[in-house]
């Protein structure tokens, strides 16, 4: 039987969602078919887990661990964190480099899409569209009029690379913007200032399923809050929709959009991608390379609504990435 590593943790403040969602996987892969193995990966160490809660070290040398004098090495990782390092290329080109496959995207497309200002300007030559934006780097000097007249108000503010709406605002007026600055520096050293998009929020899973790019029922996402932030996100302030309660048409659009996105930037695995509807035309706000894997996360909730159980999802990742000849 292969081993499987299943990385989770991380060192962003989404750790412990990313633990959950290991959880999930670990429970849900057939342990029949599958040596399974809890990876945890955190700021304080790298730790395989069993069953009694004992840790062992992870040897960051080879990627393995010992446990009773024995050297258990991983066939394949199933990765299941988000943020960083699972999320922006560190992890993938730290196995590429040990040979080792892995069930996400390649290490430049996670680099690339953890980082929205670049993500989005790769993407701007294939027409997408895209909310209004001002770049900020730590440092820079801060032109509060110039701001607010480039992306008008209300706009948002959001740390450049980062997840579970960590450090992001919704800024109403000139007095709001300062403090959202610095929330959004708390988390990142790069911030991204859009334009306010109205219109209806939607959340759209594309998958590579048994060798084919697949998109899944299209998400719909009502907040109780003014956005969809970590309280509506995970403390279940919104209402998540599956299907989308959208016209033929805007499905059919960003069905297409949502497909286009994932093949001019070559990815593989998992991928959420998230879109306001305005006036019908499908506009980017970001994508997900290691989405949520809780039962109650979005991708999850669409893989059920297309006929595809949890541990199909996940045992077709595991079997892709064995298969796969770049990873």
């Amino acid at each position: 039987m292969k081993n499987v590593a299943i990385i989770m943790g991380g060192y962003s403040s989404e750790y412990k969602i990313s633990l959950k969602s290991g959880e999930v996987v670990y429970n849900h892969l057939d342990s029949t078919k599958y040596n399974l193995y809890k990876i945890h990966i955190l700021t304080e160490g790298w730790f395989y887990v069993d069953e009694q809660n004992n840790r062992f070290v992870v040897d960051k040398n080879d990627f393995s661990v010992t446990v009773n004098n024995q050297k258990i090495q991983f066939d394949v990782v199933f990765n299941a964190i988000h943020g960083t390092p699972g999320e922006d290329g560190l992890i993938q080109a730290y196995l590429k480099l040990l040979n080792i496959p892995q069930t996400s995207c390649n290490y430049y497309q996670s680099a690339l899409t953890f980082n929205k200002r670049d993500m989005l300007s790769v993407l701007k030559p294939y027409g997408i569209k895209t909310a209004i934006s001002y770049y900020l780097n730590k440092g820079d000097v801060i032109a509060q009029d110039e701001i607010i007249q480039r992306v008008g108000l209300p706009c948002f503010v959001k740390p450049n690379k980062s997840g579970s709406s960590f450090g992001i605002s919704m800024v109403k007026d000139s007095e709001q913007l300062l403090p959202a600055i610095d929330k959004a520096y708390a988390e990142d050293d790069e911030i991204i200032i859009e334009s306010y998009l109205k219109g209806t929020e939607v959340s759209v899973g594309v998958i590579k399923y048994q060798n084919d790019t697949i998109v899944l029922p299209i998400t719909e996402i009502v907040s109780e809050n003014d956005f969809f932030d970590y309280e509506a996100k995970y403390e279940g302030k919104s209402s998540e929709i599956t299907p989308a309660r959208i016209s033929d048409e805007e499905k059919a659009k960003v069905e297409d959009v949502a497909k286009r996105i994932y093949t001019i930037l070559k990815m593989d695995g998992f991928s959420r991608s998230e879109f306001i509807l305005v006036s019908g035309e499908p506009f980017l706000l970001e994508m997900n390379t290691v989405p949520g894997l809780t039962t109650e996360s979005i991708l999850p909730q669409q893989a059920r609504e297309a006929g595809i159980s949890l541990n199909e999802l996940f045992d077709n990742a595991i079997e892709l990435a064995l298969t796969r000849t770049h990873f």
